[in-house]
């Protein structure tokens, strides 16, 4: 009896901010599901080597590499750091940052910097991306985004700004970078409870589905879009009980 292979066995995928909450699920994702992985974080240091470590132990390669994703030199260090691993099949754009600022409250500091770390990022890694991925052959990127990008509200101002680009940005890039490489996006909604220690009740409040995510269901929303069908791009999957509707 053939044992059938993984979906995305022999693939190598990187995944930015993959140390913690959802970046960390969706990197041990890909790895039950055979890829190796270039675990990216900023300063987690400890937790990104737990997540290799649970890498290593699926019988995976993992490498660490670290960048401040809101300092474009550091940015090019990290493109040169993944180049000098090797070829890399697949980019997930994951690392965010997400704060609770009205549009009075935005600075221009606020403002820059979740352009810089939620958008400005995920060009320039999907750009050098592309640069790597040899002619005739398939590439997917994921960008990670939220129900906020296609439904934006008045709170979380500079978070929503940037994730409705980055939903356009995945629109964009379909076209630009089609026909080898495929880019999609998938919209979470209530996926784990406030990092910020928010009442989880406030969350669900207005979530059709009235409960969380489960784990197993946003992996198996990623590993759709990474290996399922290839005539699937520029797509955006929501992934939210519905939160987008309401």
């Amino acid at each position: 009896m053939t044992t059938k292979p993984l979906p995305l066995s022999g693939k190598r995928v990187l995944i930015t901010g993959a140390a913690r909450r959802i970046g960390r699920l969706l990197a041990l994702a890909c790895a039950e599901a055979g890829a190796d992985l270039l675990i990216h974080y900023g300063h987690a240091e400890a937790q990104a080597a737990g997540v290799e470590r649970e890498a290593l132990a699926l019988g995976r390669r993992a490498w660490l590499v670290r960048a401040d994703l809101g300092q474009p030199q550091e940015i090019e260090h990290l493109i040169a750091e993944t180049a000098q691993i090797g070829k890399v099949d697949i980019l997930v754009n994951n690392a965010a940052i997400f704060e609770a600022l009205s549009f009075q409250q935005t600075t221009l500091s606020d403002w820059e910097r979740h352009l810089h770390i939620n958008l400005t990022a995920p060009f320039l890694l999907s750009q050098a991306f592309a640069r790597q991925v040899p002619p005739g052959e398939e590439g997917r990127i994921i960008n990670i985004l939220d129900w906020r990008a296609l439904r934006p509200g008045a709170d979380h101002f500079p978070y929503t700004i940037s994730k409705a680009a980055l939903a356009a940005m995945t629109r964009s890039l379909a076209l630009a970078l089609a026909p080898n490489i495929l880019v999609n996006g998938l919209a979470l909604g209530a996926a784990l409870p406030p990092a910020d220690g928010s009442p989880a009740a406030s969350v669900l409040g207005r979530v059709p589905a009235a409960r969380w995510a489960a784990q197993e269901e946003i992996a198996a929303a990623l590993l759709f879009l990474l290996s399922g069908p290839a005539y699937i791009t520029g797509e955006i999957l929501h992934l939210d009980g519905g939160r987008h509707l309401v």
